[in-house]
């Protein structure tokens, strides 16, 4: 089974938009379900991990873009 590996602190792009406009979320919480805050407007959201992985168009971490084929492991 493959799954995307994210870490705390990752900078997410998502496809759709959240209601405030912004598209880029902020990686606070990392288990089955992730926890993420919205730098749009600072809401806090909890996705189930599967859920949020078919949702990511990129992921920014320690000044590089990924994209979410490129974070892949194996579990």
């Amino acid at each position: 089974m493959a799954v995307i590996k994210l870490e705390i602190d990752d900078i997410l792009t998502l496809k759709k938009a959240h209601p405030c406009g912004s598209k880029r979320w902020k990686v606070v919480r990392v288990g089955i379900d992730i926890g993420l805050r919205c730098l749009g407007c600072g809401r806090f959201v909890m996705i189930p991990r599967r859920k949020l992985e078919g949702k990511i168009r990129e992921i920014y971490r320690e000044g590089r873009r990924l994209k979410p084929q490129e974070s892949i492991i194996e579990a």
